[in-house]
């Protein structure tokens, strides 16, 4: 069971390769410039009191914010940073690479929760309004582009949570 409070928690969304700039390059200064931001709202989320990080583990911009908290908590233990997986076989079609480095970021997360058995058409928004359901904070990289990025900010919205924007 949760022992942390919805005050205490943040969740993230954010864009996948093909809609950040630099793609796939992570070698890309943007990119790195990008993950530092992510590190730096999630330390000023941290001294705001917030001790619980949600990630919905997707390629992008979610590993990124994922390697972010995981450098953060090696600062603060007390840190708990929660993989929350849509369904078992998220990484499967991914290249190699980059379910290698899935797997070595959940085994760098306190805790894991997968939202469903299996794929369904839904499963992915069932994922975020999860995340969103237990936050007080949104962290979104996210400049208004379709898609569902922009469906889980303006579910956060309705929720009536705080959001803060990072341009990719």
């Amino acid at each position: 069971m949760n022992t942390l409070s919805r005050g205490k928690t943040c969740c993230f969304t954010g864009y996948r390769p093909e809609k950040l700039p630099w793609g796939f390059d992570e070698g890309d200064p943007r990119c790195a410039r990008l993950a530092q931001r992510l590190y730096d709202f999630a330390e000023a989320l941290y001294l705001s009191g917030i001790r619980r990080y949600l990630c919905g583990m997707a390629l992008g911009s979610d590993m990124l914010f994922c390697q972010a908290v995981i450098r953060l908590r090696a600062l603060h233990p007390e840190i708990v940073l929660e993989a929350a997986i849509p369904f078992p076989g998220q990484s499967d079609r991914w290249p190699e690479q980059a379910r290698e480095r899935y797997l070595e970021l959940l085994h760098g997360c306190s805790r894991i929760t997968v939202l469903s058995e299996q794929y369904t058409p839904a499963c992915m928004r069932e994922r975020n309004e999860y995340m969103v359901n237990q936050s007080s904070v949104l962290v979104a990289v996210y400049d208004g582009k379709r898609g569902g990025t922009m469906m889980t900010v303006n579910y956060a919205k309705k929720q009536g949570l705080e959001i803060l924007q990072i341009m990719p």
